[in-house]
């Protein structure tokens, strides 16, 4: 068991590098054989009696090729984009009636990504700092400023009885390196009031192909594989490397 973990641990280890040769694929290559070997050890212990038919597993397999096509993972970790698959696929799902639920997820996103721009946009105004009781005190003394500005000479009935005036309380004044401070409310903002907007067939369209060879031929643009297959080994679209698609 030991010398098959650490054969595993090793080929983990080997594509977890930033930059991977044949010499490291090699080694890979042995690793994995190593841990094929000795994992027969699990099954006669009666960890796996069935087998190893997993499907992490079998993709091991694939990794030395996928490393030659695409280059090296640089230790991508699939659990980055399971996070964002709950957040985008399951809870929304969960949130919907269950039927064409596709619509529904995507508004879900949709209106979840407007909230996510206002809570961003208002903390940057700085509306969302302070309390309810915060607000409504700095309301009051901004009311007590206004009566004291309207006559702030007026105080001949307390020096009367010989009592000097109480002074109002005074709200201290914004740090003058607070670029919110003189901002002030100028409205709604003209233009779209949505950045994105999900709109939906009501019917998938028939007859369209699923291969991309037989997309091409479909809408007559016989190099759509050629450069597709570029973009996918270089990163870049047709337009950028001079690809004429017809």
């Amino acid at each position: 068991m030991v010398q098959a973990i650490a054969a595993f641990m090793e080929f983990c280890y080997i594509m977890r590098r930033a930059v991977v040769d044949e010499q490291d694929l090699k080694a890979a290559k042995t690793a994995l054989a190593r841990f094929e070997q000795y994992r027969v050890i699990f099954q006669l212990a009666g960890v796996r009696p069935t087998g190893f038919s997993l499907p992490r597993m079998h993709s091991l397999k694939h990794y030395l090729q996928h490393v030659r096509e695409f280059g090296a993972p640089n230790g991508l970790c699939s659990s980055i984009t399971e996070a964002k698959h709950i957040k985008a696929v399951k809870e929304p799902w969960r949130r919907s009636s269950r039927f064409e639920a596709l619509g529904q997820m995507l508004l879900t996103n949709q209106r979840l990504d407007k909230l996510s721009a206002y809570h961003a946009d208002f903390k940057s105004r700085g509306m969302l700092s302070g309390t309810c009781l915060s607000a409504a005190i700095e309301t009051f003394l901004d009311e007590i400023d206004d009566d004291s500005d309207d006559d702030p000479d007026d105080d001949s009935d307390d020096r009367e009885d010989g009592v000097a005036p109480l002074p109002h309380p005074r709200r201290e004044s914004p740090p003058a390196n607070n670029p919110f401070a003189a901002m002030k409310d100028q409205g709604p903002v003209h233009g779209p009031r949505a950045l994105s907007s999900v709109v939906l067939a009501s019917c998938s369209v028939r007859g369209i192909p699923k291969d991309i060879d037989h997309i091409s031929t479909h809408y007559n643009i016989e190099t759509l594989p050629l450069y597709t297959s570029r973009f996918l080994h270089q990163g870049k679209p047709p337009f950028l490397i001079g690809a004429n698609w017809l």
